[in-house]
C-alpha cells in the first residue's frame, strides 16, 4: 500500500511541475506578445503551498546623440574616404569619447538639483572645482552625489532632470 501512495504522490508532483512549467511559459509569451518588460505572479495551491514567479526581459537601449558633419572640402572623394571621414567625425562628436566626459557610475535616475524648485548643481559655462557635486544619481532609493573628477568649466550637460541612465553613460563634459 505504501508503494502505491508513493507512486500517486510522485505523479501528482510531476503533474504539478509540468503545470508550473507550462504556466511560466505562458507568462513569458504574454510578456513578449504584449511588449512588457516584467511580470510577477503569485499562484496559491493551498495553505503553505504556492508558486511565486517573476519573469522579466531587458529591452535594448538605443541612445542617440546629435551628429554634425561639417565638410571641409568639396565632396569629390571616393566612397571609402567619405565613410572614413564620417566615422571619424561621429567619433569626435560622441560625448562618451570626449576626454572630459563624466560618466555614470551606476544605473539610476538623474537629478540636476537637490530638490524641486532649487537651483541646479551646475549649468553650462559654470566654473567648478574637483569634488563639487555636479548631479545626483538615484539608485534603489539612495541619492548618490556625483562629484566632479577635475576642476574646469561645464561645457555640456548631456542628461535631463529625471532621465534614466545606464552604467558608463556620459553625463556632463568638463574642460
Amino acid at each position: 500500500m505504501r508503494g502505491a501512495l508513493k507512486g500517486v504522490a510522485k505523479n501528482m508532483s510531476n503533474t504539478k511541475h509540468e503545470t508550473d512549467v507550462s504556466f511560466i511559459k505562458a507568462l513569458a509569451e504574454l510578456l513578449r506578445d504584449n511588449d512588457l518588460t516584467e511580470l510577477q505572479v503569485k499562484r496559491k495551491y493551498g495553505e503553505g503551498d504556492s508558486l511565486n514567479v517573476r519573469v522579466s526581459r531587458q529591452q535594448p537601449i538605443v541612445a542617440t546623440a546629435p551628429v554634425s558633419v561639417t565638410p571641409t572640402a568639396p565632396i569629390t572623394s571616393t566612397p571609402a574616404a567619405v565613410s572614413a571621414t564620417a566615422a571619424t567625425s561621429a567619433e569626435v562628436d560622441d560625448p562618451a569619447n570626449h576626454p572630459g566626459a563624466v560618466t555614470s557610475p551606476m544605473v539610476g535616475t538623474v537629478y540636476l538639483q537637490a530638490e524641486p524648485g532649487t537651483p541646479p548643481f551646475v549649468s553650462v559655462g559654470a566654473q567648478i572645482s574637483e569634488g563639487d557635486t555636479i548631479l545626483i544619481v538615484e539608485a534603489m532609493k539612495t541619492m548618490n552625489h556625483i562629484p566632479a573628477p577635475t576642476s574646469g568649466i561645464i561645457k555640456r550637460i548631456l542628461v535631463g532632470d529625471g532621465d534614466t541612465v545606464e552604467y558608463g553613460a556620459p553625463l556632463v563634459i568638463i574642460e
